[in-house]
């Protein structure tokens, strides 16, 4: 794509095509989900070569491992967590940075983490809210304890290939994640299960 293709993109459109055949059509109606996906320009997390493909209902490379999901998934997360007013929320950022935009006027604080320091649970304090921008094989017990009592966790979770979009909260005995729409979510290598040998 070269300058002047880009120079003749209605981002504004795209992004309420995005709303209207994207979100709308998967069943994300929620009103704050979509105002808040209708003013947060998706072309700028991307690089400027890629601008012309943010709304397309496909990951968008980034390069060096990072991606910005799919709409849909970022509305489906949005939806299901319901950020609150007094949430201290912790975003495992894929790479764009999108998803703390998006949720950072509807909470208390936002704090970002890259996918390694998540896993490891490599951040100050404790959160009500942790949202994962992509999808995981399990939620590490360094990342399960920075999740407060009742608080809740909303990521992608990878089982025999296939992700879909989950929800957890933190019981005493840690936390249970239960999967609901299968989607596309680009995986987090960070978060995957040491391998194990088989003899």
């Amino acid at each position: 794509m070269t300058l002047t293709d880009e120079t003749r993109i209605d981002h504004a459109a795209a992004r309420k095509a995005m709303i209207d055949s994207q979100l709308r059509t998967s069943g994300v109606n929620e009103a704050f989900v979509l105002s808040r996906m209708a003013v947060v320009p998706r072309e700028d997390f991307v690089p400027a070569e890629a601008r012309g493909f943010a709304y397309m209902d496909r990951a968008v490379p980034l390069g060096e491992g990072r991606f910005l999901p799919a709409p849909v998934f970022h509305g489906a997360m949005l939806a299901e967590a319901r950020p609150r007013a007094n949430d201290r929320v912790l975003v495992v950022d894929g790479g764009s940075g999108y998803l703390a935009e998006l949720v950072r006027p509807m909470v208390e604080t936002v704090a970002v983490v890259d996918p390694r320091s998540g896993a490891a649970g490599d951040s100050d304090g404790t959160f009500t809210l942790i949202l994962v921008d992509g999808a995981i094989e399990q939620v590490p017990a360094d990342l399960a304890a920075l999740v407060e009592p009742d608080g809740r966790i909303v990521t992608g979770v990878v089982e025999r290939g296939v992700t879909r979009l989950a929800t957890g909260r933190h019981s005493g005995t840690g936390i249970a994640l239960l999967p609901l729409a299968e989607m596309g979510i680009p995986r987090l290598a960070a978060f995957d299960r040491p391998a194990r040998w088989n003899f």
